[in-house]
């Protein structure tokens, strides 16, 4: 059963995708779609969006918002008969299988930051002048709140008042 492991593995690792509070047992639907597309399981002519919510929506326990590891098994034995239509149920099982194997969320078209001319200039801050300089530390990370705005002197006495605290 290491294929099951490898495959239990995959869904694992796409069912906490996105989500710091998942588990890994149960995966939501917007995650399965995604498993669906980057494991080329869906691949837009015989397995569609519309198929994989579908199967989804039909494996998964009523009311429910996720699917377990079974269901999983259950959407995919739904799935493979679409997507290799050649083959007998078993046959095209194991190819969805090999297809989804070893398998991990890729973070494509995520923003990277990019470090190119003008930006490398702007966002230098030891070239900072005027107040702008205050909101940094010597080591350039940025002082939050603090340096960011006058702090509002909450001692109940008129601004530049010299006699401050002489009151007994």
């Amino acid at each position: 059963s290491s294929k099951m492991s490898e495959l239990e593995n995959t869904f694992r690792k796409f069912a906490i995708y996105g989500d710091t509070s998942a588990s890994g047992d149960t995966m939501t639907g917007k995650n399965f779609s995604k498993m669906c597309k980057e494991c080329r399981v869906m691949d837009g002519k015989s397995v569609t969006s519309t198929d994989v919510d579908i199967v989804f929506n039909k494996v998964k326990s009523k009311g429910a918002r996720t699917i377990t590891f079974a269901e999983f098994q259950e959407a995919m034995k739904e799935l493979c008969t679409k997507r290799f239509k050649g083959k007998s149920p078993e046959e095209a099982l194991q190819a969805v299988y090999g297809l989804l194997e070893g398998k991990e969320p890729s973070s494509a078209g995520t923003t990277k930051a990019t470090k190119v001319g003008a930006v490398e200039r702007l966002t230098d801050t030891s070239k900072y002048t005027g107040s702008h300089k205050e909101r940094f530390d010597e080591s350039g990370k940025g002082k939050g709140l603090a340096g960011r705005q006058d702090l509002t002197d909450n001692s109940s006495y008129v601004g530049a008042y010299k006699g401050a605290g002489t009151y007994d």
